[in-house]
C-alpha cells in the first residue's frame, strides 16, 4: 500500500475524530461562553493558532533568522509563492469567523439549560447547504438534493418552532442557522480550493484571522474579566486546542483525500456526539418533539448525500 493509499484509508478516521471533538465542544462553548462571545472566541482561536503554529515550527524549519532586509524579502517571496494558500486561508478565516461567532452568540443566548444536541443539529444544516453551493461551481443539483432541503426544513421546524405557535423560530435558532451557512462556505472553500495546499498551514492562517477579528470585537464591545477567564480555562483549552487546533486541522486533512459525500456525512456526526456527550456529562436530554426533529434532520443529511452515492455506484458497475 502506497503512502497516498494509507492516507486515503486514514481520512474517514480523521473526520470521525473531528466530529467527536466538535460534538463534545458544544458543552465547553455553552459553559465557557459566560466570559463573552467575542472574548471566548478570541482566546479560543488564539490558542488554536498558537498550537498549530507550534506544530509547524517543530515539524518544519525551526532555524531562527534575524529580521534583516533579506529576511523581509523572503517573507514577500513566500506570500507570492503561496497565493493559493493565502487566498484560501483568508476566505476560510472570514467564513469561520462569522460561523464561530454566530454559533457562540446562539449558544450563549440559549443558555446552559438547553441541550447541546439542539445547537449541534441546527449547525449541521451545513451538510444540506453545501450541495446548494455547488450550483455556483456549475454543478447541477440533483432532485434528491432539493428534496433533502425540504425534509431539513421539516426537521428544523420540529426542533426550533415552539409547540403551540405557528411560526416562531427564536433569535438564537436563527443565529445558528446563519452560522450553518458560513460553515458551509468554509467547507466548500476547503473542498474546492484546499486540495493541493498544506492543510496544517491553511488551518493556522484561518485561525489567525478568526482570532484577530474576534479580538477586535472583544476590545470594542466587551470588558474581559480575568477571574472569569481563569475560571473557564479548562473550557477554553478544550475549545481552543482540541476543537480548534486539532479538529479543524483533522477536517482539512481528512477532506483532502476523502470523497465529499463521505466527508460531509462523517462530519455531520458531530450532532450525534453532541447529544450523546450532553446526556452523559450534563444529564440533559431533548424532548420527544425535538428528538423527532433531530431524526428528520439527520435523514435529510443522509438524503442530501444520496446523489453522490448513486453516481459512485454507477461508476463501479
Amino acid at each position: 500500500m502506497t503512502k497516498d493509499q494509507k492516507l486515503k484509508a486514514l481520512s474517514p478516521i480523521l473526520l470521525v475524530l473531528a466530529a467527536v471533538i466538535w460534538g463534545v465542544s458544544f458543552i465547553s462553548q455553552s459553559e465557557g461562553g459566560e466570559i463573552g462571545s467575542f472574548t471566548f472566541q478570541a482566546i479560543r482561536c488564539t490558542m488554536a493558532f498558537l498550537s498549530i503554529g507550534t506544530v509547524i515550527l517543530i515539524t518544519g524549519n525551526t532555524k531562527k533568522a534575524r529580521l534583516t532586509k533579506k529576511r523581509y524579502k523572503s517573507v514577500k517571496e513566500w506570500f507570492s509563492g503561496n497565493k493559493q494558500l493565502v487566498k484560501c486561508g483568508i476566505i476560510c478565516g472570514i467564513a469561520l469567523t462569522f460561523a464561530a461567532l454566530l454559533q457562540q452568540f446562539g449558544i450563549d443566548l440559549m443558555g446552559k439549560e438547553t441541550s447541546s444536541g439542539k445547537p449541534a443539529f441546527l449547525t449541521a444544516l451545513y451538510i444540506v447547504i453545501v450541495p446548494i453551493f455547488g450550483i455556483f461551481s456549475k454543478k447541477k443539483l440533483h432532485p434528491l438534493s432539493w428534496l433533502s432541503v425540504a425534509v431539513a426544513v421539516g426537521g428544523l421546524y420540529l426542533i426550533s418552532v415552539k409547540q403551540g405557535t405557528a411560526f416562531g423560530i427564536s433569535f438564537p435558532d436563527a443565529l445558528l442557522i446563519a452560522c450553518a451557512v458560513f460553515f458551509g462556505i468554509q467547507i466548500f472553500a476547503v473542498d474546492t480550493m484546499g486540495k493541493e495546499i498544506d492543510g496544517v498551514k491553511l488551518s493556522c492562517i484561518q485561525f489567525f484571522i478568526v482570532a484577530t477579528i474576534s479580538a477586535i470585537g472583544m476590545i470594542l464591545f466587551e470588558k474581559p474579566d480575568m477571574s472569569a477567564i481563569s475560571a473557564n480555562m479548562v473550557h477554553l483549552l478544550y475549545s481552543g486546542v482540541m476543537s480548534g487546533g486539532v479538529a479543524y486541522t483533522l477536517q482539512i486533512l481528512g477532506q483532502k483525500r476523502c470523497q465529499p459525500v463521505l466527508a460531509s456525512l462523517l462530519m455531520s456526526l458531530e450532532s450525534v456526539f453532541a447529544a450523546l456527550s450532553d446526556w452523559m456529562i450534563r444529564g440533559n436530554s431533548l424532548n420527544a418533539r425535538e428528538l423527532t426533529g433531530c431524526v428528520v434532520m439527520f435523514a435529510a443529511i443522509l438524503l442530501a448525500q444520496a446523489p453522490d452515492f448513486i453516481k459512485s455506484k454507477k461508476k463501479t458497475q
